[in-house]
């Protein structure tokens, strides 16, 4: 058996980081060979933002500002781990990436370069009425404010949405258009029938 990939990706507040943990609960309990390399960029990203030099300041400054941060950064922000850590060993599991159009064929090619088998593109599928409702209700820092969570919902439609279509007309990838707006256990159902036919 090859390690897996997953990439999971979805509106905000859409489950995504809930989801990949349940992959890798299901992954460790049917596949203990093998390790997990979990690659999240919205916990990165809030790394990155403490520190003290000069890109970590600009960063920072378009965070405050609620802006998107530059593609350069959030390649950056995957590319190194996958140059630092990966063995080729262990099953890969990627969380919220990509996040704009251009960063997909990098991530396409990354995993091609990685030879990475038939990975599964994860798209938890749901409405933005539903995913606002999410982000008021988990109250995280970045989802307080109306603006913000407007700018979020944009910002899925001109940016996530078309990496999105990318990899569903893409071969070469399992493609699992996956109803979000379930419950959690009834997502994680789902997903796992897919893997398992």
């Amino acid at each position: 058996m090859h390690p897996k990939t997953f990439i999971f990706i979805g509106r905000s507040g859409s489950g995504k980081g809930t989801q990949a943990r349940l992959i890798q609960e299901w992954l460790k309990k049917e596949t203990p060979e093998f390790e997990i390399f979990y690659l999240e960029t919205g916990t990165g990203f809030r790394k990155f933002f403490k520190g003290n030099a000069f890109s970590h300041t600009l960063s920072q400054k378009i965070y405050k500002e609620g802006g998107l941060q530059p593609a350069f950064l959030a390649v950056w922000m995957w590319s190194h781990l996958l140059i630092e850590k990966m063995t080729g060993k262990e099953h890969l599991i990627i969380d919220g990436t990509p996040r704009k159009a251009h960063e997909a064929p990098l991530l396409d090619e990354a995993l091609r370069f990685y030879e990475r088998k038939k990975p599964y593109f994860v798209y938890l599928n749901v409405g933005e009425e539903w995913a606002r409702k999410r982000l008021h209700e988990r109250g995280r820092s970045d989802d307080r404010t109306e603006t913000s969570v407007n700018e979020r919902m944009e910002w899925f439609k001109t940016d996530v949405l078309p990496a999105v279509e990318f990899f569903r007309k893409r071969d070469g990838y399992h493609f699992l258009d996956i109803n979000g707006e379930q419950g959690i256990d009834e997502i994680h159902k789902d997903i796992v029938s897919h893997l398992t036919k």
